[in-house]
């Protein structure tokens, strides 16, 4: 548990540092002198609420930041796919991660990954986000090897087919105790889209129900993931629908804006509300 627990606060620190990166630098410009306009006199008054003290964590945060290079700030603000010369790379450019693709899989043991990751973190200064696309069903980077785990994990269809929102809290459980025990704090999942269309591209990958019931599923999902300390991303922003494969050519999405305020917003809504880390936007040209 105590492992857990130190694996989830790097997760946040790792998230907490990314998002505070790219506020860092950003300073208030002075205003101009003002202008003698004849402007309406008004009594109403906006009170100005008190700034909530800084956490230990985002003290620690700052204090980080404020030792770290302009090259260390920028490398921090990516994660890449891991090279063949991963330590190099890491020592060059000071990534904030890696995502691991099926590839990085082949051929090892649990053993070996272990070893690995934790071969990147100690040449790391700062705690690296490694993560892995491991949806279930036809996106699985780790369990498609026997090595790993004896069976692929399912998709969220079949899950919930054979067990409801339980099935998929107990699955997820299962994912995070595996991906932890390897050394990955974030997973690239769950899927947000919704897809009705048989022949959509996100069809197969995405949970299948309604608006509600997909939100329902994100935010089991999410929670779930938190409670054993690995990170979640919501993907994929704002919404495939029901369009094509954008990894064989360009997608346009010309549905009206309400359509996603109505439907394709809210697993994403319930997801952030959850306590989801990051979001994975789409490669759809959305008008």
């Amino acid at each position: 548990m105590k492992q857990r627990s130190k694996k989830k606060r790097r997760f946040q620190c790792g998230i907490g540092l990314l998002i505070l990166l790219c506020t860092v630098g950003c300073k208030t410009q002075k205003e101009p002198a003002p202008t003698a306009l004849p402007l309406e006199p008004t009594t109403a008054v906006t009170a100005v609420p008190e700034l909530p003290e800084q956490t230990a964590e985002e003290e620690e945060l700052l204090r980080i930041i404020e030792g770290m290079t302009l090259e260390e700030k920028v490398g921090q603000m990516f994660l890449v796919r891991c090279p063949e010369e991963a330590e190099e790379a890491i020592r060059d450019y000071h990534i904030g991660g890696y995502v691991l693709f099926a590839k990085d899989f082949a051929g090892e043991t649990g053993e070996s990954v272990r070893e690995t990751i934790a071969l990147y973190q100690e040449t790391s200064k700062i705690p690296l986000l490694i993560s892995v696309d491991e949806e279930g069903g036809t996106v699985v980077r780790i369990s498609k090897y026997p090595a790993f785990r004896e069976r692929v994990f399912l998709s969220p269809r079949e899950l919930y087919s054979e067990g409801g929102i339980e099935r998929i809290a107990e699955d997820t459980k299962e994912k995070a105790e595996l991906l932890l025990s390897l050394g990955i704090n974030v997973n690239l999942a769950p899927v947000c889209d919704i897809s009705r269309k048989k022949n959509a591209f996100l069809y197969e990958r995405s949970f299948g129900g309604t608006a509600k019931e997909t939100a329902e599923y994100v935010k089991t999902v999410v929670e779930t993931a938190n409670e054993a300390g690995l990170g979640s991303v919501l993907k994929h922003f704002p919404g495939y629908g029901d369009n094509g494969d954008t990894h064989e050519g360009i997608v346009y999405d010309t549905r009206p804006y309400e359509t996603y305020t109505e439907n394709d917003f809210k697993p994403f809504s319930a997801g952030l509300e959850a306590g989801a880390g990051a979001v994975m936007v789409s490669h759809n040209i959305v008008q």
